[in-house]
């Protein structure tokens, strides 16, 4: 999504761009039984004849950290900027923290809402730290916060340093700090990793645990999904402007009812050992490859075909399972 940093989030400060064509942590009792901080409710959003956005319902609960997928042009930077309310709805309703976002009280709201996009554009002119500060005096926020953000995101030897000389994961980690000024209740991030190192990511989301324990409720869009996998309460997939399936990753594996696989190491010689033990199993295929064995089973077959290998005793050499991981689901969902 092409966009550029959103100060207030006030429709006179911002340029918004023509739309395109169409380990995770347990979840807190707060977030579990909270109500919605966002609900969306058969919201769709036209472009001319295009409908990028195609009769969308979405409920996030208040603390929770919820993933967007899909592909581009799926609608998910539109339902972004929706959510933001930088864009109206063509038809149906969008509530942020139990105000709608057509009302004249969303102003409010929106003032407790911190935005990254994917593109940081700053001033090049600044120093990371006058960067921040002008944000600050924007958005009613005490100059003094600045420098704790910044060290917050790992720029606390850069404070001097003008912004045209940062790399793209340094000018993403300062977009970061900005959409944190303020202690939002309610973070949006699209593509947050952009640009960043693994360090810098593992940093990123260390941050988010810590922003998701005091209540701050994120909404974050990302394309890798290996990454966001184990760090997400619930996702969205959505593809061709709807939402496709909504829950938790292993909520959507089950779901799509895509095959575990094994890797099962073993001596040449004893292949055939193998097949005969899960010969009476409902396996879907067995393959002998290259010093070892490829089996694929449905997920109720799991634990029988574990237990045919166990009584193979030393003749295994290694065994690997392989659940379906958030890409495979995301493409059995979405295709």
């Amino acid at each position: 999504m092409e966009s550029i940093l959103l100060p207030t989030l006030e429709p006179a400060a911002v340029r918004v761009p023509v739309a395109p064509a169409v380990a995770p942590p347990a979840a807190t009792a707060t977030a579990a039984g909270a109500d919605p901080i966002i609900r969306v409710r058969g919201v769709v959003r036209d472009f001319g004849a295009v409908r990028a956005v195609d009769g969308v319902d979405l409920a996030v609960k208040s603390g929770e950290l919820f993933g967007l997928i899909g592909h581009n042009g799926a609608g998910k930077s539109t339902l972004f900027r929706m959510m933001l309310g930088l864009l109206a709805p063509s038809s149906g309703e969008i509530e942020i923290d139990g105000c709608r976002s057509s009302a004249r009280a969303f102003r409010d709201v929106r003032r407790r809402i911190g935005f990254l996009p994917e593109n940081v554009v700053l001033y090049d002119n600044l120093s990371a730290l006058e960067t921040l500060q002008f944000f600050a005096r924007l958005k009613g926020v005490p100059a003094h916060a600045c420098a704790a953000l910044l060290e917050r995101v790992g720029l606390e030897a850069c404070g001097r340093r003008r912004v045209r000389e940062f790399s793209k994961g340094m000018r993403q980690r300062l977009g970061f700090a900005q959409a944190m000024l303020g202690d939002p209740r309610l973070l949006f991030l699209d593509e947050p990793t952009s640009g960043l190192d693994p360090e810098a990511i593992r940093r990123f989301y260390a941050t988010l645990r810590e922003l998701r324990a005091d209540g701050v409720t994120v909404v974050l869009s990302s394309h890798i999904l290996a990454e966001i996998q184990e760090r997400v309460d619930r996702l969205a997939v959505i593809a061709r402007g709807r939402v496709q399936a909504i829950g938790s990753v292993a909520e959507l594996r089950d779901r799509a009812d895509l095959p575990i696989r094994f890797e099962v190491r073993v001596a040449a010689a004893h292949f055939a050992a193998v097949r005969d033990a899960l010969g009476h199993l409902p396996v879907l295929s067995i393959e002998a490859r290259d010093g070892h064995v490829a089996v694929q089973c449905r997920k109720d077959a799991k634990l029988a075909v574990i237990a045919a290998l166990a009584r193979l005793g030393e003749l295994i050499q290694d065994i690997s399972v392989r659940e379906p991981s958030l890409e495979d689901v995301f493409f059995g969902i979405s295709e």
